[in-house]
């Protein structure tokens, strides 16, 4: 699904990320490249086809469009572990998913995590419903970031933020029209080029989210909410950061 590995690595560029590697099946390479051309655009079949230049990024966002190749995912954030890279990681959709069934794993890599499930992916985590996941949505994500000592983003109306010693943030901003296809992916992005030019991991998740949705209440007052889709909230970005407004 590389249309959502293009809207992720346009998240980051949107919030000022300066420089944004972007890794995808060898066999689409050019293609995306002619699709974002801001974007250095490198192309591979396995993790170590893309460790090099996560090591040498100040953050990096993984599962964004992976599919069936969510494998990957696992692969990479093991390797890095073992290799003690420092930088944050944002772990979103198939990467998520990559470690269903796999938490053990999961509890064992040493990374500085930003994990952003929506309700849907937090519950196959955990191995509960949906709905269990929406009746305690902070709870959920403060013991999900105490036992992985991570971030966790619970995603969906009012996002939770909360970290491993039970800070609690939930973000006010954002509308219905945001549930579309895509959305998710620009937010792994904005959080990852956060974090990249120096936020604290808590940080770059509390203002992604904020600017999230703040862009996408822009967005909406000019697309209305019902035909709002991933790419005008994109568009809504640069004018959702303070400073240019």
């Amino acid at each position: 699904m590389a249309g959502a590995a293009v809207l992720c690595s346009r998240g980051a560029l949107r919030v000022g990320a300066g420089l944004v590697n972007l890794g995808v099946p060898s066999k689409i390479r050019d293609l995306v490249n002619l699709a974002t051309p801001e974007v250095m655009v490198a192309g591979g079949g396995r993790a170590k086809d893309f460790l090099t230049i996560a090591q040498n990024s100040n953050a990096i966002a993984v599962g964004p469009g992976l599919g069936s190749k969510r494998d990957l995912a696992r692969d990479l954030l093991v390797s890095l572990s073992n290799l003690k890279f420092s930088s944050p990681v944002v772990l979103d959709a198939d990467g998520l998913n990559a470690f269903v069934g796999k938490m053990s794993v999961l509890e064992k890599i040493q990374l500085k995590l930003i994990l952003t499930p929506h309700p849907g992916e937090m519950a196959k985590l955990l191995g509960k419903t949906i709905k269990a996941v929406q009746a305690s949505r902070e709870e959920i994500a403060g013991v999900f970031a105490k036992l992985l000592k991570c971030i966790v983003v619970l995603k969906g109306y009012r996002t939770v933020v909360a970290n491993d010693s039970g800070k609690i943030y939930i973000n006010m901003t954002g509308n219905p029209g945001m549930s579309t296809a895509g959305v998710g992916d620009v937010l792994t992005g904005m959080i990852a080029g956060l974090a990249a030019q120096g936020f604290s991991p808590w940080d770059a998740a509390v203002a992604g989210v904020y600017l999230h949705g703040l862009a996408g209440d822009l967005a909406a007052r000019e697309k209305g909410e019902y035909g709002m889709i991933a790419s005008d909230l994109l568009e809504k970005i640069p004018y959702a950061i303070p400073s240019n407004n």
